[in-house]
């Protein structure tokens, strides 16, 4: 699996501007104002990312990112 750094740096081509992956409502404003994508409720952020990470590579991204060591 690719390093933390590296996927931060993935994500940031995509978003365009820095943000902090691992807060929940910086991912939910950054998907819902850049990419149009609306979360579904879960009982974490994770579980809601793991159930739309195929809309968008994004999400992907993201959801590696905060599961990473």
């Amino acid at each position: 699996m690719a390093n933390k750094e590296f996927i931060y740096q993935r994500i940031r081509v995509y978003v365009g501007k820095d943000f902090d992956p691992a807060v929940d409502g910086e991912v939910q404003s950054i998907l819902r104002s850049k990419f149009n994508i609306h979360l579904p409720q879960r009982t974490s952020l994770n579980d809601s990312l793991a159930s739309t990470k195929s809309d968008h590579e994004i999400v992907s991204l993201i959801l590696q990112y905060r599961t990473a060591g």
